[in-house]
Formats: C-alpha cells, structure tokens, sequence
C-alpha cells in the first residue's frame, strides 16, 4: 500500500498522496470510515476513473494494486450523480463509468427464513441481499437486463453476467398488483426482474 513519496503502478501526484494517507489513517481501525458524517470543503476533481468494469485508473494509467483500490473504495461517496473520494478535510470529484463496484462471486444461503443471497465485490466486501441491500435490474445495452445490487449509500455493485443468469435460474413468476412479474426473492423481499409475459416470449 502506498504511503507518502512512494509511487503507484499509476504515479502518483500530492493529491493522491494525501489521499492515499489520509485514506490509510482513517481506515486504521479496520472499519468502514463514516464518510457519511464527513463534510469538507470541495478541493477539485482527481484524474481517477472507475471504468464500467469496475478498474480503476489514475491519469489513465491502471492501478494495478488491489490493496490501494480497496483503501481508496472505504472513503467513495455519492452525492448525486456525482462521486468523490472524501476524508475529514477534502473531498475530490472522480468519475464512475457505472457503477463503482462488480459483484464477481455468489454464495446461496438455505435456511428456515427462506433464501439469502450473499455477494462479493471486486474490493473484497461479502454483501447479502436483503430489504437494505437490494437487487435493481436494468435493461443492457446488448440487450437482456443488467442487475445491480446496493452496497450502501447510493453506492451500487454492477452483477457480472455469469451470476446474472444463475440469478435468472432462481427465478420464479409472482403476481404483484395484479401482474404476472419474473424475480427472485433473498432476505424475504422479492426483487423483480421484468414483466414475465416478457419473459415467457424471450424464452
């Protein structure tokens, strides 16, 4: 992980410097900081992009160490539309492609309560989905549906497409408000995935 005047694979600038140590110190615990509570002033926009496939990169440049992607995924916040990395005393625009996280892993937990669905983030979080951490489904641009999961705080998780279709396997029909909808159910909740007539007729 880099400290102060060591270089990343993407370079580094006194920007991504004092983030990189603020970002440490405030990790320390080996929490979540709460960047909820945090409010300072807006110091500019960092040359960091999120790309659709959930790397990150610095000046255009990967950043290759998966330890600095993590540190620096702890301290992302939303506002908006808008994303930042944000510590006690600045907070710095970066730009997100999509979604900031990929869920990459699935795990499928049976138990009285019904199913719960656990996912791992490309940053190495275990989410499960539930009420709080629900399953959104858009359409793609090659068509079908891209499902997203809510990790916390606006912050998203985009589910590559090998879970998506064993989530499609999962699937069941429900009648919602007196329409026939395809979905899954985690946690107790039913997340609904498109109009089931629709999927009927793709099938």
């Amino acid at each position: 992980m880099a400290n102060q005047g060591q270089s990343t694979d993407a370079g580094t600038g006194p920007g991504l410097d004092r983030l990189t140590a603020a970002a440490s110190t405030a990790s320390a615990s080996g929490k979540l900081p709460p960047v909820h509570l945090w409010n300072p002033p807006f110091c500019g926009d960092l040359d960091i992009r999120i790309g659709s496939d959930g790397s990150w990169s610095y000046m255009g440049t990967p950043i290759g160490r998966p330890a600095l992607v993590r540190l620096f995924s702890t301290i992302l916040k939303r506002e908006g539309d808008k994303y930042f990395l944000v510590t006690p005393v600045e907070k710095v625009g970066i730009r997100v492609d999509d979604a900031p996280f990929m869920a990459v892993e699935m795990r499928v937990e049976l138990g009285q309560g019904g199913r719960l669905l656990h996912f791992r983030t490309n940053v190495d979080d275990w989410v499960a989905c539930d009420a709080a951490h629900r399953l959104r489904f858009e359409p793609g641009e090659g068509g079908g549906l891209t499902p997203y999961l809510h990790v916390r705080a606006g912050l998203w998780a985009k589910v590559t497409r090998p879970l998506y279709y064993e989530l499609v396997d999962m699937g069941e029909e429900r009648m919602i408000d007196g329409r026939a909808v395809f979905g899954l159910e985690s946690g107790g909740d039913f997340f609904p995935m498109a109009d089931a007539e629709e999927v009927r007729a793709a099938g």
